[in-house]
């Protein structure tokens, strides 16, 4: 088996999807611990929806590179559902819902109308659970990918102090001066573009569990945010890991693969959480 990896790590495309995939999964983790105390969790999976509605927009227009369209739009989602979400007319849960599911729908509605494809099932089942798309990264995205993951790990350095006080208490971030609104932006950009990088790994339908599964994990083995927030990198970067060798090794689809690693960490973490707690 070790053999059988070896042989396919000679391939300048897996390589390609084990780097992508080990970046994408540590900044999912990072944010994901402020996303899940914030209770926004479902954010991830709103955003998700939205970058499937822009991909097709930009399949309709014949675009090679959808980041130009997709990235945008995506943002933009994300600023929107931030100042809906604090809208006492529409609260955050609901304002996510609609997004989401009017976007999922124009999407599939856009594809089907101006499909240019013979395959119109295959690229919606790539596009929502990424099972070929990883796989096909060319390396100016791999480039685009590292730029941006750097980008995300060193703001959320920067700004981690900030972003503590802006999860645990935003009423009392408020009264120290701390400009709250500025940074749950810059938490919702960040977002928006994790989501997007993405969605080559694991599709728009699972992009969820990289944000909650790894956070929630964690959580159940320590209590600081700074422990949980090393914790959930650490079991995010190992399952994403695991999930591509295995999917490799197995022929198992990439997206699901990892979710599946993630899901099993959480169970066993939830294991070792009622041990604590009992001893």
């Amino acid at each position: 088996m070790i053999d059988k990896l070896f042989f396919y790590l000679q391939y300048p495309f897996v390589r390609y999807a084990m780097i992508v995939g080990v970046l994408v999964a540590l900044c999912s983790s990072l944010l994901g611990v402020t996303l899940v105390l914030k209770r926004f969790s479902y954010i991830g999976d709103g955003l998700s929806h939205v970058a499937f509605g822009a991909m097709a927009v930009a399949g309709i227009f014949g675009l090679s590179n959808n980041m130009i369209i997709v990235m945008p739009i995506t943002i933009l989602s994300a600023i929107l559902l931030l100042r809906t979400g604090q809208n006492a007319k529409i609260k955050g849960d609901a304002a996510i819902a609609m997004i989401s599911v009017g976007a999922l729908a124009f999407g599939y509605l856009l594809m089907n109308i101006f499909s240019t494809s013979s395959n119109l099932s295959g690229d919606v089942c790539s596009t929502l659970f990424g099972s070929t798309s990883i796989l096909t990264l060319r390396q100016s995205e791999v480039w685009l990918c590292i730029v941006l993951s750097f980008i995300v790990v060193i703001v959320f350095i920067l700004f981690y102090n900030r972003i503590f006080t802006v999860t645990f208490d935003e009423n009392f971030a408020k009264a120290t001066g701390t400009n709250s609104g500025a940074y749950n932006l810059i938490i919702a950009v960040i977002t928006a573009v994790i989501i997007v990088l993405a969605m080559n790994l694991v599709g728009s339908l699972l992009i969820s569990a990289l944000v909650i599964f790894p956070a929630l994990s964690a959580m159940k083995l320590f209590k600081s945010f700074k422990s949980v927030t090393i914790c959930s990198a650490v079991l995010s970067v190992i399952c994403a890991l695991s999930g591509m060798m295995i999917s490799i090794l197995a022929g198992t689809p990439v997206g699901s693969t990892i979710v599946a690693a993630d899901a099993i960490v959480f169970g066993v973490c939830c294991i070792i959480g009622m041990v604590k707690k009992g001893n």
